[in-house]
């Protein structure tokens, strides 16, 4: 396989749950991992057909109305996906036009670094809440599902960090804002 992430998201997902379309793994995605991971929909298709061609699914045949093609994880595509979840992980340097504006921030003045920040904030606030709405929904929804305590492992670091960035970004409203108050003139 290519250095693309999409097979493992692809394999993992069936192996939680399998007979799915890729259509269901794209519903799975935005309910789950699209949280933390941002996945290509438009690389579903092909790398489905990657992977049954490399043995790692297989075709269950199709089902409803739009004869939907459904897939399962075989043994060799577990094997394949325990191998994966064994190697060191990579964090790839994080592409966040956020952070690249600020870096920039000198160039414009204070009120356009305040408004997006303020703008972190409000979302930051937004997903904050739908992340502690999970958390509340997660457990008994997902009960007896074995990978629910690292599912809830995930969301507490999104909590987590989530939070991290609300405590920076009032910190940082506040330096910001003071600071202008100090260079108005009298």
């Amino acid at each position: 396989m290519d250095r693309s992430r999409t097979p493992y998201v692809l394999l993992g997902i069936l192996a939680i749950e399998d007979r799915k379309s890729g259509y269901d793994l794209r519903k799975v995605i935005e309910s789950s991992v699209a949280h933390f991971w941002g996945e290509s929909y438009g690389q579903i298709y092909p790398t489905l057909k990657r992977l049954r061609s490399d043995g790692l699914i297989r075709h269950d045949g199709a089902r409803g109305k739009q004869r939907r093609q459904q897939y399962s994880i075989t043994d060799a595509g577990r094997q394949y996906l325990r191998k994966w979840l064994a190697l060191p992980f990579q964090n790839d340097p994080p592409r966040n036009e956020f952070l690249l504006k600020l870096f920039f921030g000198a160039e414009a003045p204070p009120q356009v670094a305040i408004a997006h920040i303020r703008e972190l904030r409000d979302r930051n606030l937004k997903a904050l809440k739908q992340l502690e709405q999970i958390g509340k929904l997660a457990p008994e929804a997902n009960a007896g599902q074995p990978g629910l305590k690292y599912w809830m492992l995930t969301l507490g670091l999104g909590v987590a960090l989530t939070r991290a960035g609300l405590e920076w970004a009032e910190a940082t409203l506040e330096d910001l804002e003071n600071e202008q108050v100090e260079r108005r003139p009298e």
